[in-house]
């Protein structure tokens, strides 16, 4: 049954009195209020007879439109609705219309099997089962994917419509690597979905390739004054149809993948496969091998990770590496996880033994990155890397990866109350090779000589001033040694004396000591630590392979200096409360 705008501005102003249960509404307050709503609309005043009003009500009563609307008369001239919590809104699809819906969800299934209308599937689905669940009142049969959460969904038909009409936009947008977000101009071409993730297609300037942004780092769009740029080069299935996902570097020539899938994954990449190229090379008891013409991007990578050891890369190289890496840094993420069990264990070894040794405390991604750090800035600045002092007043952007949850947890299980005084980097290598004889660390850097009682032997080596302090201060302070390589026996490992930390000895009582006691060696693998304490005696031996042995050494105290003297390089870790 037909029904014009203006009966529809009725039924819902009739709809929304009566949803209002604080006002009791007689048949001229609904009459007003229906005047009312029109004006609004439509700009000039309507005469809504009484005959009208009371017809519409009759109208929403009725099945003809579906509503069944429980209007009643109460005290013979106040209407309601009967359930307080009915709204027109909610009513279900009538009848006629869900015949309708019927014969048409027939009629498009009949073109799902011409390529023209591939992409029609899922919404005939969608349809069909609606209609049924709306005739059956039964749960739906069918349950697509969907994230209601996910952000940037309202930016989608703002979107198309500006793709629709080929117009620019001035888009604020903040990547997850972006510090804070920046706005500029963007020329939408097309929007494309990605594992239940949507991104625009387009460009930012004529002379910039084809970019993607993900609608949930969206926070604004809005029409841009600029003319639309158009890419008559770029052509959507030509554009993707060498690579997985979004992610495409047009200059960049596919690759042949490939890829050995177990005996239990293979039927599932078999029937749904990873890219249209996808072919079966081979096939034996344990599993199949399948090849791929495809780019070498972060989806491709994304899809093979996600079948865990199911799967295998066996060409090409690279991607086999980038796999294998992924894999291990994923390991190390559980590997890496330190329990209150060994936060104990190595606190209670540092105050009776010395030392303490704890593997797995950063990934080996973190140590990579740290890596990377010294070596470019040794590169850049000519600088000493055998020991290179004050490291974090020269690298202070190593922080976001040294101080990260396990060094908190770690530094508060020894003293909660710590601050770090001194951080030097060692790399003993083939070309810098030393030995360093039996000692203890006493020494301290400061800001300024201040003469102190307790504080003696007062050095000046290149600006840096040392000073041994008393020995409460060197019995409070413990080092943390950070290995970037493993490190053993034969690459010049730490030697202690355990038990030798107790107090400042003397060079006869040193002799003595390490003659007569069996030194451990320090073995500590990349990305694990050793604390000591400075008293305890240590030594190491030159390096007998062709390895590096790179070790960050950072020494830590709670002890505030008196009399004005200041550690050099003091770094407050944790905010006081």
């Amino acid at each position: 049954m037909a029904v014009n705008k203006n009966a529809l501005i009725r039924y819902k102003t009739i709809d929304k009195c009566l949803q209002n249960n604080f006002r009791q509404w007689t048949l001229n307050d609904l009459i007003e209020a229906v005047s009312d709503a029109l004006y609004e609309y439509e700009g000039k005043a309507i005469d809504v007879s009484k005959r009208t009003v009371q017809l519409d009500i009759q109208m929403m009563r009725s099945d003809k439109l579906g509503y069944n609307a429980p209007i009643v008369v109460y005290e013979r001239k106040f209407y309601k609705y009967e359930d307080a919590s009915y709204s027109i809104t909610n009513s279900p699809i009538s009848n006629q219309d869900l015949t309708k819906l019927s014969e048409a969800v027939s009629f498009l299934k009949q073109f799902q099997g011409f390529s023209h209308f591939e992409e029609l599937g899922s919404m005939v689905q969608k349809l069909e089962d609606h209609v049924y669940t709306q005739k059956t009142q039964e749960k739906s049969l069918i349950d697509f994917e969907k994230n209601e959460n996910l952000k940037g969904l309202k930016f989608l038909d703002p979107l198309y419509q500006f793709i629709l009409k080929k117009q620019a936009i001035e888009i604020t947008y903040q990547s997850f690597k972006a510090r804070q977000e920046s706005t500029f101009t963007f020329h939408p071409y097309l929007l494309k979905e990605f594992r239940n993730r949507w991104f625009v297609i387009g460009k930012r300037q004529k002379h910039e390739g084809i970019m993607n942004l993900a609608l949930d780092r969206m926070i604004s769009i809005e029409k841009s004054l600029k003319s639309f740029l158009l890419d008559s080069n770029f052509n959507s299935e030509n554009f993707y149809k060498n690579a997985i996902g979004v992610s495409v570097s047009p200059n960049l020539k596919p690759e042949n993948m490939l890829l050995y899938i177990n005996h239990k994954q293979a039927p599932y990449v078999l029937t749904k496969p990873f890219h249209h190229t996808q072919k079966e090379v081979s096939r034996d008891h344990y599993g199949v091998t399948i090849s791929l013409e495809v780019q070498h991007n972060f989806e491709l990578e994304k899809e093979i990770l996600s079948l865990g050891e199911g799967i295998k890369v066996i060409a090409p190289e690279r991607l086999k590496r980038n796999i294998k890496e992924r894999l291990y840094d994923a390991v190390d993420v559980y590997e890496t996880e330190i329990n209150d069990k060994n936060l104990r264990t190595i606190a209670k070894r540092l105050e009776y033994k010395g030392f303490g040794i704890l593997n797995h405390v950063y990934t080996k991604r973190d140590i990579r990155k740290l890596k990377a750090k010294f070596d470019t800035y040794i590169k850049q600045n000519n600088e000493q890397a055998f020991g290179m002092r004050e490291v974090l007043q020269k690298l202070p952007e190593i922080k976001d990866i040294l101080f990260n949850k396990n060094f908190k947890k770690l530094v508060k299980s020894i003293d909660k109350n710590a601050f770090l005084t001194k951080a030097i980097y060692f790399d003993k290598s083939p070309q810098d090779n030393w030995y360093v004889t039996w000692h203890q660390d006493v020494p301290i850097n400061v800001l300024e000589k201040i003469e102190t009682v307790g504080f003696s032997s007062w050095t000046n080596k290149k600006g840096v001033i040392s000073v041994c302090p008393p020995e409460e201060i060197s019995k409070n302070t413990f080092s943390m040694r950070i290995h970037l390589d493993d490190t053993t026996e034969k690459n010049g490992a730490l030697k202690v004396i355990p038990g030798s930390h107790n107090k400042r000895l003397n060079d006869d009582e040193i002799k003595l000591i390490t003659t007569n006691s069996i030194p451990f060696a320090s073995e500590v693998a990349s990305g694990g630590v050793q604390l000591i304490k400075p008293l305890l005696l240590h030594a190491s031996s030159a390096s007998k392979v062709q390895k590096r042995r790179r070790v960050l050494h950072l020494e830590f105290s709670s002890i505030a200096l008196p009399n004005r003297l200041e550690y050099k390089e003091k770094e407050v870790l944790f905010n006081p409360k």
